[in-house]
């Protein structure tokens, strides 16, 4: 038998090792706060974002599945304007990768090699162009996620709805995720401060319901007014310069706009060219006249003119079949008694008239904002019919239709109050693609579909 002594000293090592295991376990936890959430990823190339602690040191390891077992590392990318005020989301790019391959990987910490729970894997695009025909893809999409925090909010019934749906979207299999904007909603508490501005992306990030569907397939993203600032702000936001530093640091976007100046950005899919435009940056006023002594008032524009430009030549130069214009409100809607690209007549005319001069085929203009789901459809316009897709909300309160929008007679589909999101899938022979909507309930129940084919939107 064992001697009495050399038992106790086994308990006591016993109960030393269990309480390293768990501190370890503990410090890792920690240290880590959300994520991973993939990025864009390419052929040969992908990104993806964590958020640690500061003093973490994250680092990121990879390698093919089921291949020979050799492990990479990626280059790390933080941000020191984010450290600067507490935060340390971070992301790593990876190159050097084969097309159309799984990889995993793993986030530890530098040099003790600790693991921070964040683990997944990813897929390389397929090299498909001059070989075979363009693959058919889905993505998901939506706007309006509000998240509750009480001691923050506005009093009385919690204006955040059922967050079950980021659930249901995780379980998708679609190529990517697109953020219509209000993806988080500033408070009072934030959108005074740099601080507040950091810290309600970060807390919205962190949430736990939000992180399996984070690392389930790429994400991307654009803003409206109230994941940029203050409720309908533009321009004149003080902080707009920090609001855009905390954008491009809790996404993973290609790009975020021209010469250190806005979001807009573009993806493309397959044979889809999605534009992502930039509402709030170089926005006028809502209140100012749309028109001036009977004229367009020159000096109201939502877009700006070195975006409008950007988008034109983007445009002209796109050769993919369904060209898709992101923004975070709606277009088209004539009858909207809310902010509409439609009520800053410069550039919407002048955006309709280059579409129809330089007879770009192919474009349907994609949005969120307000708190319920429709299709809008203008004739008339163009040789093809113009459409705007809404897709609202994911969590915010839901809108009732009323009003001149009761009986919208541009309306060719209509969702209101229901929390909702998007599935658009490209599909079809070649000549013979398709665009189709799904619109999904919390639970991932069909509400409503509706495709456009591609000879629809083609230009005589």
């Amino acid at each position: 038998m064992p001697s009495l002594k050399f038992t106790r000293m086994y308990k006591r090592c016993l109960l030393f090792f269990l309480l390293s295991a768990l501190l370890t376990r503990s410090l890792a936890q920690e240290s880590f706060i959300s994520g991973p959430m993939v990025g864009q990823v390419e052929l040969r190339t992908a990104s993806i974002w964590i958020e640690s602690s500061v003093t973490a040191k994250p680092q990121l390891r990879y390698w093919v599945k089921g291949g020979s077992g050799t492990v990479y590392y990626a280059r790390v990318n933080s941000s020191p304007t984010a450290t600067s005020q507490g935060f340390n989301p971070v992301l790593f790019s990876l190159g050097g990768l084969v097309p159309q391959t799984t990889y995993e990987f793993q986030v530890v910490k530098v040099n003790d090699k600790t693991k921070l729970n964040a683990d997944g894997q990813f897929t390389t695009k397929e090299l498909w162009q001059w070989r075979k025909p363009a693959p058919d893809f889905s993505f998901i999409t939506g706007s309006c996620s509000y998240m509750n925090q009480p001691p923050y909010d506005r009093p009385g019934k919690p204006y955040g709805g059922d967050s079950s749906i980021f659930e249901t979207m995780a379980k998708e299999n679609s190529n990517f995720m697109l953020w219509l904007g209000d993806n988080w909603y500033t408070r009072e508490v934030d959108y005074l401060s740099t601080w507040g501005l950091w810290e309600r992306a970060h807390w919205d990030r962190s949430r736990k319901i939000l992180q399996p569907l984070l690392k389930k397939m790429s994400h991307y993203a654009i803003w409206d007014d109230h994941d940029f600032g203050p409720n309908d702000m533009g321009k004149e936001f003080i902080l707009k310069d920090d609001s855009r530093n905390v954008f491009t640091s809790y996404w993973a976007n290609p790009s975020y706009g021209e010469n250190g100046k806005g979001i807009y950005s573009k993806i493309s899919y397959s044979d889809a060219d999605i534009f992502l435009l930039d509402d709030r940056t170089w926005r006028s006023n809502d209140n100012l006249s749309d028109s001036v002594d009977g004229k367009p008032n020159p000096n109201k524009k939502m877009f700006g003119d070195q975006q409008i430009d950007w988008l034109k030549n983007s445009l002209a130069g796109s050769s993919a079949t369904f060209k898709i214009i992101a923004m975070g409100g709606q277009a088209l809607n004539p009858v909207s008694p809310y902010d509409c690209f439609r009520k800053f007549p410069v550039e919407y005319y002048d955006l309709l008239k280059f579409l129809k001069q330089e007879k770009i085929r192919g474009v349907v203009f994609l949005s969120g904002d307000r708190h319920h789901s429709e299709i809008i459809r203008l004739n008339d316009i163009l040789d093809y019919p113009l459409y705007d897709i809404t897709v609202s909300p994911l969590t915010s309160g839901t809108h009732k239709f009323g009003g001149p929008e009761l009986n919208n007679p541009y309306r060719v589909l209509g969702i209101d109050e229901k929390q909702n999101y998007g599935r658009i899938t490209i599909s079809g022979k070649p000549k013979e693609r398709k665009l189709t909507v799904e619109f999904l309930g919390i639970k991932g129940d069909k509400i409503a579909e509706w495709s456009v084919s591609q000879a629809e939107l083609m230009t005589k």
